[in-house]
């Protein structure tokens, strides 16, 4: 409840009356709990309540073990959208190199195979998505800025050149 009552959205006739508040400390949390949000600094200055015998026990096993699900730290909104425009990147790179390489096969017959064109034209065509996977996965415990740092150097590496060169209609 608030501190002012006049604030509380509903009021019950008697909420003034003086023997409802039986003047008990409030509960505190828990060890190994940290109050958050509004209000979070009376709660937390609040003395702890003394936990369960079987509380105790298992929030011993909780700190004894590894934390299993702090591996990778969650990406903040920014980083969130960032991840989004270089996906979105990776995967226009993609129709590039399928446009571009189909757009090229005419002219490398010449030049090779269509049997030795088509694996490398494939590859080619894969390459943004394992690169994207690859940093994803390999810089899950890094610092944001190596994850970005990978994922442009990658974006500059894998520019689909057929595309930008020849084009889809020449």
């Amino acid at each position: 409840m608030h501190k002012d009552r006049d604030d509380d959205a509903l009021s019950w006739g008697g909420d003034d009356d003086p023997t409802l508040d039986t003047g008990a400390p409030a509960p505190g949390l828990p060890a190994g709990f940290t109050a958050a949000g509004k209000g979070s600094q009376a709660l937390g200055d609040a003395p702890a309540a003394a936990p369960a015998p079987d509380a105790t026990a298992a929030a011993a096993d909780v700190a004894a073990a590894p934390d299993e699900g702090d591996d990778e730290a969650q990406l903040s909104n920014a980083a969130l959208i960032g991840v989004g425009v270089l996906g979105g990147v990776y995967l226009l790179y993609t129709l590039g190199w399928i446009l571009g390489g189909l757009r090229l096969q005419g002219v490398a017959r010449f030049l090779v195979a269509d049997a030795a064109f088509a694996p490398f034209h494939w590859f080619a065509v894969a390459a943004p998505a394992l690169w994207f996977v690859t940093v994803f996965l390999l810089t899950r415990t890094s610092a944001t800025w190596v994850r970005f740092a990978w994922l442009i150097g990658g974006a500059l590496l894998l520019v689909p050149w057929p595309l930008l060169m020849i084009g889809v209609v020449a």
